[in-house]
This record gives C-alpha cells, sequence and structure tokens, in this order.
C-alpha cells in the first residue's frame, strides 16, 4: 500500500549477496488461538475485524512493509477462505518488493502446529519476523534487526529477540493498561538476556519463586513488572526446527519461551529489545481493542493512522483528533452513544442509549433498548423495543456452544464442543443462520441469544471489556490489597526498588543512572496520566473514577500525590492549547471551560501550600516550552485558578518571594503578574488591618 511509505526504514546493512540470497521474510499468525472474541469471531477472522474502521491485518501488513521486510507468510487455518479472499482482492496482492503468500491448515489447533507445518513448507531460508496479524506498531527494525545479527554471529545459541516495552501494571488490578496479566520478567541488564517469564504469578501467595542458580550464574538481574511483551519477535531458522522437535510445545510464550528458559541442555537463549519512543501492542481481549482503539485515534500509531492507510477521503480526521467517516449507519433521534465502537450498517431507532459496548455489522436496536456497559453485539443481531441487555452480555444470532473451550483452541474452535449449528464447511465462509428458525431473548421484535457468563468468568468478562472497571470493583480490589505486603529475602540477596537483584556490597549504585531512570518513569507517567484525563474528557467519566484510576498509577510508577497534580494540570493545559482557538481570549476562555469542568479532579492530589506551588512552577516550564501560547495569558491563569480556590493567596505569594532572589531570566512571570501579586498583598494587608 503506497500510504504507507512514509514509515519506511532503512534495511540492514549487510553483504549484498547475502541479502539478496536471504531477503527479510516474516511469519504473520492470522489465527489468534484463543477464544475471547467469541461470540464475533464465529462468523469473522479476528484479523479482518474493523480497527478504527481498517481491518486489523492492514496495520500489521503496513507495518511489515515499512520495516523493510519483503516476504510475509500469513498462516490461516479457520476462516482461512474470508483472509485468503480479502488479501487477494486486496492491493497486498500486487505490492512492488513486497509478497504476500498465504498457507492454509484446516486441522492446526496452536500456534505450534502453525509452525511446525511451516517448516514442513521450508519457506523460510534465515531469520524472520514472526508476528500475528492483530498486532500494531511503528517501531523501525533496523537496529533490533543488528543486534540479533550481531548476537548470531557470537553465539549460535541466542536464536530469538523479544520486543519489549515498559508499562506499569496497575497495583489494583495486577493487570496493564490493555487488559492482559501482570507480567514478570527476569532480564541481565548488561546483555540483554531473558531469564525468567511469567504471566501467571501466585498473586494469592505474594510471590513468585525464581530458581537459585538464575542469580548465581548471572551478576546483576532486574526482576521487572514494568514491560510489556509486544509479541513481535525476531526468529533464527531454529525456533521452527524446535518446534518441530517438540510436539509438546503448543503456545509461544507458556510452552516454548517458559520451555527454552528452563532447558540447560540444549543452551538456547532468548534475549529481548526494549523500545521507548515507539508504539507497539497486540489486541488480546475487548480492553485491548478499546485501548489500542484509542491510541490509534490519538495518533500514538503515525503513520499507521486510518487516514493515511486509506490512502483516500473516505476518512478525514480534523481537529483534536476527530475522525470523520460514513459508515452507512441510521441514527434516530434522542439516541445517547457514549464510549462505544459502531461497525457498519447499524440501524439505531428513537430513544436508545448505548454504554462502553461494541456493535457489529447489520445490527439493528429498536427503540428505547438500552446497552448496558461492556454488551458485545454479533453481527445482524436485532434488540427488541425497550429491551435492556444487562452489562457484559454477549448476544449472537448463533447459540452458544455447550462447553467451555480451553485458552489453546481455535478462537473458531467446530462444533464438537458446541451444539451443532457450526459445522466444519462452514468455518471458512460467512455464517448466515436461518433468522426464521432463531428464538428471541431480546425482548418483544429481537432475533439472538444471550450467552451465559460460565462459572467462574465473570471476573473475566469486567477485566477484559470495553467498558471502565467499575467503581465499586476497583474500591473491593484496594480493600483487599495487603497493605503489609513486601518483598522477600533470600541467601542475603536484596531487591531494590527498581528491580534488581544484587548483593548488600553492590548496593551502591550509580546515582545518575538512578535520576535517569527517574526522569524517564515520570516521562512515561505523565503521558499515562494525559491518556487517563483525556479518556475522561471524551467519554465522560465521573470525577471520583477518575481519581481512582490516577491513584492507581501514582501507585504503580511510585509517585508522588504533588506528580499527579502536575501531571493533571499539564494535561488540562495541553488540552485547552489543542482545542480550536483564533485568538488569546478563546484560548483563556477554553481554560476556564477545562479548569471548571475538572477543578475537582486537579483539587484532590494538591493538599499543602508547596504542592500548590509546583503548580505554578509547572506552568511556568509549560510556557516557555510545550505551551508557549500561555506565556503572554500567564497572570490570568494564574488569577483563574486563586478564583476557583486552587491556588490559595498564600501559595501565589510564597512563589513571588521566592523568585524575588532568583535571576532576571527566571523573573519574566513574576513581573508580568506584579498588578496580580500587589492586588494579593494589599488586599492581605487590607485583612489584617480589619482584624487588629
Amino acid at each position: 500500500m503506497g500510504a504507507q511509505k512514509k514509515g519506511a526504514t532503512a534495511r540492514v546493512s549487510e553483504d549484498p549477496e547475502e541479502l539478496a540470497r536471504h531477503p527479510l521474510q516474516a511469519i504473520l499468525l492470522a489465527d489468534s488461538f484463543t477464544t475471547k472474541f467469541r461470540p464475533i469471531t464465529l462468523e469473522r477472522p479476528k484479523v479482518l475485524l474493523p480497527l478504527v474502521n481498517i481491518p486489523m491485518i492492514n496495520y500489521t501488513l503496513a507495518w511489515l512493509e515499512s520495516a523493510g521486510v519483503e516476504e510475509v507468510f500469513v498462516f490461516c487455518c479457520a476462516h482461512s477462505k474470508q483472509v485468503i479472499d480479502y488479501l487477494e482482492s486486496s492491493e497486498w496482492s500486487s505490492q512492488p518488493n513486497f509478497s504476500v503468500t498465504t498457507i492454509e491448515s484446516h486441522n492446526s489447533i496452536s500456534a505450534g502446529d502453525a509452525l511446525r507445518l511451516i517448516y514442513e513448507r521450508n519457506v523460510i531460508h534465515g531469520d524472520f519476523v514472526l508476528i500475528s496479524g492483530d498486532t500494531v506498531s511503528n517501531m523501525s527494525l533496523t537496529q533490533a534487526l543488528q543486534e540479533h545479527k550481531d548476537r548470531r554471529k557470537k553465539d549460535a545459541n541466542a536464536i530469538m529477540t523479544m520486543v519489549v516495552k515498559q508499562s506499569k501494571p496497575s497495583p489494583i488490578t495486577q493487570q496493564s493498561r490493555l487488559g492482559t496479566d501482570e507480567l514478570f520478567m527476569a532480564i541481565n541488564p548488561v546483555t540483554k538476556q531473558l531469564l525468567y517469564y511469567e504471566d501467571k504469578a501466585e498473586y494469592s501467595k505474594g510471590f513468585i519463586s525464581l530458581d537459585k542458580t538464575l542469580i548465581a550464574d548471572n551478576p546483576s538481574v532486574i526482576l521487572h513488572n514494568d514491560k510489556q511483551d509486544c509479541y513481535i519477535d525476531i526468529c533464527s531458522q531454529e525456533v521452527l526446527s524446535l518446534f518441530t522437535d517438540n510436539f509438546d510445545y503448543q503456545h509461544l510464550r507458556r510452552h516454548f519461551v517458559k520451555g527454552l528458559l528452563v532447558d540447560d541442555i540444549m543452551g538456547y537463549k532468548i534475549f529481548t529489545h526494549e523500545i521507548h519512543s515507539s508504539y507497539a501492542a497486540r489486541i488480546d481481549n475487548f480492553r485491548s481493542y478499546d485501548t489500542i482503539s484509542k491510541d490509534i485515534i490519538q495518533r500514538w500509531t503515525y503513520p499507521f493512522v486510518p487516514d493515511v492507510l486509506c490512502g483516500s477521503s473516505a476518512i478525514k480526521v480534523e481537529r483534536q483528533g476527530t475522525y470523520r467517516a460514513s459508515e452507512r449507519c441510521t441514527i434516530g433521534s434522542n439516541v445517547t452513544i457514549e464510549g462505544s465502537y459502531i461497525w457498519n450498517n447499524v440501524t439505531i431507532e428513537d430513544g436508545c442509549q448505548l454504554r462502553n459496548a461494541i456493535v457489529c455489522d447489520g445490527v439493528i436496536l429498536k427503540s428505547g433498548a438500552v446497552l448496558q456497559p461492556g454488551v458485545i453485539l454479533s453481527f445482524k443481531v436485532v434488540v427488541g423495543q425497550q429491551f435492556v441487555v444487562p452489562a457484559y452480555s454477549k448476544v449472537s444470532l448463533l447459540q452458544q456452544p455447550t462447553q467451555q473451550d480451553s485458552d489453546e483452541e481455535l478462537e473458531y474452535a467446530d462444533s464438537t464442543s458446541g451444539t451443532g449449528e457450526l459445522r466444519s464447511d462452514k468455518l471458512n465462509g460467512d455464517i448466515a443462520p436461518d433468522l426464521s428458525e432463531i428464538a428471541s431473548e431480546l425482548g418483544t421484535g429481537g432475533v439472538g441469544y444471550i450467552w451465559k457468563v460460565f462459572e467462574g468468568a465473570y471476573d473475566e468478562e469486567w477485566r477484559h471489556s470495553v467498558a471502565p472497571i467499575p467503581t465499586d470493583k476497583l474500591v473491593k480490589l484496594m480493600l483487599d490489597r495487603d497493605e503489609d505486603e513486601e518483598l522477600l529475602t533470600q541467601d542475603g540477596n536484596i531487591i531494590s526498588a527498581s528491580g534488581e537483584l544484587k548483593t548488600d556490597s553492590d548496593g551502591n549504585g550509580s546515582e545518575d543512572d538512578d535520576n535517569e531512570d527517574s526522569r524517564d518513569d515520570y516521562v512515561s507517567f505523565e503521558k499515562e496520566v494525559e491518556a487517563t484525563f483525556l479518556r475522561a474528557v471524551h467519554e465522560n467519566v465521573k470525577v471520583d473514577l477518575a481519581v481512582l484510576e490516577v491513584n492507581a498509577l501514582r501507585l504503580s510508577y511510585n509517585m508522588a500525590s504533588v506528580d499527579c497534580g502536575g501531571a493533571i494540570f499539564y494535561s488540562m493545559m495541553k488540552l485547552a492549547v489543542e482545542s480550536p482557538h483564533n485568538s488569546a481570549s478563546e484560548l483563556h476562555r477554553n481554560a476556564a471551560d477545562i479548569v471548571t469542568t475538572w477543578q475537582k479532579l486537579l483539587k484532590s492530589f494538591l493538599h499543602d501550600i508547596d504542592e500548590e506551588i509546583e503548580v505554578i512552577l509547572k506552568f511556568e516550564e509549560m510556557c516557555l516550552e510545550s505551551a508557549k501560547e500561555f506565556a503572554a495569558l500567564f497572570p490570568q491563569i494564574l488569577h483563574l485558578l486563586y478564583d476557583k480556590e486552587i491556588l490559595q493567596e498564600d501559595a501565589i505569594l510564597r512563589w513571588a518571594d521566592e523568585k524575588e532572589g532568583a535571576d532576571e531570566s527566571d523573573k519574566v512571570f513574576l513581573k508580568r503578574s506584579e498588578k496580580f501579586i500587589q492586588w494579593l498583598r494589599e488586599a492581605e494587608e487590607e485583612e489584617e488591618e480589619e482584624d487588629e
């Protein structure tokens, strides 16, 4: 697709003859081998589901092309006909210097089976990129590829490099912003070798177990719970042969990665490559679908955004990241839609209410219908008049399978575990149930089945939902946390706040490194707070819930309350600047509206005079660097914050007093605020005289 060329990067420099013999290849798995997107994926493969109006697989292919990959082998199993037909009719079938070849299977039930079949086809001739078709990234592969090749030259056992990114989990929910489980990784900070990988830690016991030899064999090991697995792997050919030699390897992480890490006979090694400013994430569940959709809308994934990928006027981006597209939907009057995803050809009649739901193609909501948070309506479902679909319900024209499939079975599992409505001959095409035969559980005029939540699975529904986690759940989780939990010590070793395992004698680390880590942490923290604030603005999240979410980030990043106040104020002022305005007065109005609406959120993190002064200093910094438009409005915004009782008189006067002894260059905003400061001092003197 020609529109993606903006993201192109230079290929790793190698001998031209060797490069000609071994073009960079990739294996793209078009099956996810899980059931998390049911019931939608009983009718359409996950990689073809729309992600901000673009099929997921397009993001993955566009990135592979820009990263210098020349040959992609797309493995498809269930719904393979839909995937193949789509690719053959798309622009991907005729791209110069970028070939896309499908490999079809009808009996593979795991990623391990897929890689064994690809090994038998003998199509991979060198190092390759392993990725699934639900991954979005804009990273450059150049450095990661070079590191992998350099390691291979020195150590033939270095067979795999995994891409990771910083992403601290919530200490309350113990899951990432993508809705995935808290991940623990032990990494050698010098060599970047992966030594331990666990995404199913025994939280109830409050600890994880590490082999003593891991510490003994490595002079320094850092145990991380602040890394996100991006599911982008650079692999040598040996990876495929290992899957062929070990039929127990089914799951890529649970079996293959963890199997290699505990195998001390073969000696194969896995390394990590951490990205910082680039984006990479995999859509694992409905929460990550929601999170990544918002990241795309906020253009964190540029140039892989809808208006660029489409290469036409079908989707237009407007101010404040608003996208406008025509998808032939009909929406009546007095309809409320909040935080929801409405796909193609949907009809929503008068008076309907939708909150944090996914509504697939062809759905009809009759007048007065209500979708409570977390509802999933699969294709062509009809919700009857005035009918209320309960929270977290999954609704389909297809009956629910009678047995719960494991995570290691196909996303689109066959009818052997179901009710018989899915025959194998229908798995590779669109399923079109006879609507006249479907009993309705959706009220008058409704058509479809409401799937029941299996016993013990309710927590997974709200944890993985597109809806924000309910406040009562967050409060309960916070109360359940063990406040006295502390890190365990063993054999004289201690775990530092950074997670580094080291002996007591090594306790004096580099102060400069610590300061740099702290700065990096604050930048990441500020971005997370901004994303949380913007979501609260756009989805009308209640202030109390927003406070809880920012508090969770504070605990996760080990920040102070004043850091939260500064990050929230920064987010508020940045939103004011990015909102439409044509003059200084309109910018002031933007700021006033935002401060008025969200003053309670900001005040929740400003508990004393010192913290209020930090907000003033933060505003000075913004006026000099990131939001220079506010420089001329500094006194007015200071007055606004005073009027809204966000800043006390004492805080402003103490800031002014401390500035008196500063260099002239540091008094710019003090001088601009002289009239306001003088007014405050006179008012203070009058009060003192009255008291006397």
